[in-house]
């Protein structure tokens, strides 16, 4: 499962994914998920008029680039917190999120984006 920043930065920054990440997207084996919550968080930003409106168009620009371009699922959580759905589905979580750090102790499986 990818947060917010690693979708943005796939998608329009790659240069600021570590090589270890790139290679993740890249096999085709992997399954890709983004959370509900993330998509949520990437039509606010587009609403409230931030620099995601120079990439999509529109929010159902966002999700269709999502779903049909990238082939992510998108995964919508009872909860909103990710880390526990990671933890709980024993998904690796791929962040570049300093803070998801301190789950490690919880079983989080993080990739670091270094």
């Amino acid at each position: 499962m990818i947060d917010t920043h690693i979708f943005v930065w796939y998608t329009k920054s790659r240069s600021k994914l570590s090589r270890d990440v790139l290679a993740l997207f890249e096999d085709y084996d992997n399954e890709i998920c983004i959370s509900g919550e993330s998509v949520r968080e990437l039509i606010a930003l587009w609403n409230h008029k931030k620099y995601i409106r120079q990439w999509w168009k529109s929010p159902t620009e966002i999700i269709q680039n999502i779903v049909d371009v990238l082939n992510i699922t998108i995964l919508y959580l009872k909860k909103k917190n990710i880390i526990s759905h990671a933890v709980c589905n024993r998904i690796p979580l791929i962040s570049d999120d300093a803070k998801f750090k301190f789950y490690r102790n919880q079983v989080l499986q993080l990739i670091d984006n270094e």
